[in-house]
Parts: structure tokens; sequence; C-alpha cells
């Protein structure tokens, strides 16, 4: 392919990949915020480059090119985003309310599935859910959060060769680098990967019956402040994250228990409104405050498989509801938890 110097052709020739150039950006970057930068930057690179480029590789690999090192350049000059369960042990005090980290501190964050799946095929059709099933696989919360532990080129590796399917070739180009270093490079990043224990069979869909029906009885438990109720759809294994607290639970008794002293203390303090969350089943909390609205409170991605729900990941930051097209604010007359769920799913 031959692009001229006209920025409207090269606008136009990549147009295409800006959904799947956003999603890759994600993953390397594990924020939705600096993944938009860095697919803008990308797009401005390659109107730069364009008399560059010669047709020796397909325009996509040269996009990702463009992209992988404009992630790598950003990875240089800050630290990985990660979840609270990569910087140590779960806590053993349900007990005693986890401190917040400092403001400058920056965690993982969530991706609305409207930002992943760019609204759309760039023909304006429906999204082929086929596409969808093999995107979700790649932008999991807990994928992402395992990805984050890797080093920048292994990371890049991974997802070009595993998640991408590009070939060894393929991913040499992007990285500029020799294929036995890539395949090196991936074979660590792969076992570091396979220990993180992602249970990947295990993990329904959401839009699955079992997703929909677990997700009602959570919500209204969680609206009831029916601790109980809630505790009876997590596994025994199940994991509570709670960024930006970086302290973080792990197993039934331990985060029931602090759900109930710290969360669902008064039934009727919270409503939730269903939402996708990195492409998997989540919710939107707001918590009634003194002034009797209903004010952001936390982005919640839950993980349900076969066994029950394995993951509960909730991200306080009433600055992410914005991003997922939500207001801060709902009044008081809201509709209920399960009604909600309803019309979502």
């Amino acid at each position: 392919m031959t692009l001229t110097a006209d920025h409207d052709d090269i606008a136009e020739h990549a147009a295409p990949y800006r959904r799947e150039l956003l999603a890759h950006c994600y993953r390397m970057l594990g924020s939705m915020h600096d993944a938009e930068d860095a697919v803008q930057e990308t797009m401005v690179r390659a109107w730069q480059g364009r008399a560059g480029f010669q047709g020796r590789a397909s325009l996509r690999v040269w996009l990702y090119r463009i992209a992988t090192n404009v992630c790598l350049r950003g990875l240089e000059r800050r630290e990985r985003l990660p979840m609270p369960s990569a910087l140590g042990a779960p806590s053993r005090e349900p007990d005693v309310l986890p401190v917040r980290s400092p403001p400058e501190v920056r965690w993982l964050e969530p991706a609305p599935d409207a930002l992943l799946l760019g609204g759309g095929t760039p023909a304006g059709g429906v999204v082929d859910p086929a596409a969808v099933v093999a995107l979700r696989a790649g932008v999991r919360l807990a994928f992402i959060s395992a990805l984050q532990l890797l080093p920048a080129r292994q990371r890049a590796a991974l997802i070009l060769r595993d998640v991408l399917a590009f070939s060894a070739q393929e991913t040499a180009e992007v990285l500029q680098t020799s294929t036995a270093a890539v395949n090196s490079a991936l074979q660590r990043a792969r076992a570091q990967i396979a220990g993180a224990g992602l249970e990947e069979d295990e993990v329904l869909e959401p839009s699955e019956p079992a997703v929909r029906e677990q997700l009602g009885r959570y919500l209204q438990a969680f609206e009831d402040a029916d601790v109980n109720a809630l505790l009876r759809l997590l596994r025994d294994d199940v994991v509570l994250e709670m960024p930006p607290m970086a302290a973080w639970f792990r197993g039934r008794a331990d985060a029931g228990r602090f759900l109930g002293t710290y969360v669902l203390s008064k039934p009727g303090q919270f409503r939730n409104v269903p939402i996708g969350v990195n492409l998997q089943t989540g919710f939107a909390a707001y918590q009634l405050e003194d002034d009797g609205m209903l004010h952001a409170h936390a982005i919640n991605a839950i993980t349900v498989t076969r066994r029950g729900i394995s993951r509960i990941d909730a991200f306080l930051d009433a600055e992410l509801f914005p991003v997922f097209g939500l207001p801060l604010v709902l009044p008081p007359d809201a509709m209920n938890s399960r009604r909600a769920a309803d019309q979502h799913l």
C-alpha cells in the first residue's frame, strides 16, 4: 500500500485500526487515559512518518510498531500500574479499615466497554459477537493486572504473539529485534502468566443466563445489605480488591466480614447501575449521603465462574464515572438494582 502525503489519506487508512490500537495500548499501559493519549500520538506519528512507509510490511504491523514504541517510551517514564494484590499478601484483618494510598500513587484503571468496542465496526454495523469474545479474553481485569507484572518488552511480546496472533517475524519487526529475542521474551512471559492462575476456562460470558441471575442476586443483596445472601454467591477463594486501598482480601470469610462491617451496614445505602467493565459484568455503585442524594462511589467489575463469583474489583474513584458516561449524582428515587439489571442484560 502506498500512502500519499495527504493527511486525510493516512487518517482514512488508519481509522479502522483505532479501536484495536486502543485496546493494545490499554493492555500495555493499564490506563485508558494513557491509552487514548498513546493512540493519538500514534496517529500523529503515522502521519508524520507516512512518507517512510513503503509497503514492505502491512499497514497494521506498521501502526502496531508505532503504537508499541509509543507505549514502551511511556513505560520508561513511569512505574507500572498494579492492583493491590501485586504488592503483597492479602490482609488478615477484615475488621480494620484499610488506609487509602496517597493521591500521587497510580493504580490500574478499568476500561468501559464503549471505548474498547469503539462504538461499532468501521462501517457502522453491529460488532461481531465472536470478535467480542476474542477481545474479552485479552482485556479482562485479571489478565491486564497480570500483564503489569511483566517487564515492558516481555509484555509487548506476549500481547503481540498470544493475544493478537502476530507471527514471530512480525513481532520482531514491531519490536525492532530478532525472532530469537522475541521467542526468549515470550517464553519468560508465558511462564509468569501461567503462574497467575487466571482460570480462563471457568469464567462465564456476561450474556450467559447464569451470569444474569448471579448479577441480579448480587445487586439485590448489596442494596438490601444482606451479607448472608451475598456470601452464598461467593466462592471460597474469592478475591476482593479496592484500589486506592492497598489492602485486599482473599476468601469468603474475610471478604464478607469486611463488606458487612464497612460497606453493607444499612439497607438502602446504595443504588447500583449495571455497566460493562473490561467486557465483563460490572456495576457502578452510588452511595446515599447526608444531602439525600446518591453520589458516585465505586466502579465494580465482577468475575463470575461456574463455581460462583471469584473476583470483586471495586475502584473507589468517582472520577472514573464520567469515563463510563455516568453522572456523579443520582436522585434518591433512582431505580432499584434488580430492575436496572433486568433492563441492562
